[in-house]
């Protein structure tokens, strides 16, 4: 699973980011990520820094922030990071396989500088198998406005990848797990396509999906699966608009 994001503005930021597994049994699920490992890359595809169990390295510093895992065996990165663009990735050591997540956390919200984007790409499958994408707005009591994507076709040219998600759908979910957008193709919302458009953001295939929402303070998840049980490689990214 391979976890983008872009740092922007002025100041250096604190971030803090996670690879989960074997705790999220206690969400119900099964055949989970039994030992993570967790990778943090910069742009140009150079290690930064990476993790196997949390307490191996930075003990210290995650010890009271709230983040500490459930488990031993996952992991956990603290860095301070430059605006710019980074990806965690995160894998089973010895090779393993299994449903695992992997998330980032600001831990530095007053610095002159945001976390603007996240996206997960990874193989979507179907029922819990899905791509599930959760963020939290925080920090600001006025809406954000966020542009949501679900990406598939496009990622063969662009990217090399083969076997990706033909026809991607796109849910977008509140906290309490209510429905509160759905998109099929990104132009079939006149509304949300014409802003997707305007900042540039407008998926290059018409069947890739894109919601344009502003959004009060809160959690909120991003469901990205195929089209009628379609399966395949997929990216779901969140953007904050301000």
């Amino acid at each position: 699973m391979i976890g983008g994001f872009i740092i922007t503005g002025n100041d250096s930021k604190k971030v803090l980011l996670r690879g989960m597994g074997p705790s999220l049994t206690s969400s119900g699920l099964s055949d989970v990520l039994a030992d993570p490992l967790l990778a943090l890359r910069g742009a140009n595809g150079g290690l930064i820094f990476q993790n196997d169990n949390w307490k191996d390295t930075q003990r210290s510093q995650i010890e009271g922030t709230g983040f500490e895992p459930g488990n031993d065996l996952e992991s956990v990165i603290v860095a301070v990071l430059q605006p710019g663009d980074y990806t965690a990735i995160l894998t089973g050591k010895d090779q393993g396989t299994g449903v695992g997540v992997v998330e980032i956390y600001d831990l530095d919200q007053a610095a002159d500088s945001a976390l603007a984007n996240i996206s997960t790409r990874g193989f979507v499958q179907t029922a819990d198998n899905v791509m599930i994408g959760g963020f939290v707005l925080g920090g600001n009591p006025m809406n954000t406005r966020v542009a949501v994507r679900g990406i598939g076709p496009s990622l063969s040219p662009f990217f090399g990848a083969s076997n990706v998600l033909q026809d991607p759908a796109l849910e977008l979910h509140d906290a309490n797990g209510a429905l509160l957008i759905s998109n099929d193709n990104w132009e079939d919302d006149p509304a949300s396509a014409a802003e997707l458009t305007a900042r540039g953001l407008n998926p290059s295939d018409l069947r890739e999906s894109g919601i344009f929402t502003p959004l009060p303070p809160g959690a909120f998840t991003a469901i990205l699966a195929g089209k009628d049980g379609g399966i395949g490689i997929g990216l779901v990214e969140v953007y904050n608009l301000k």
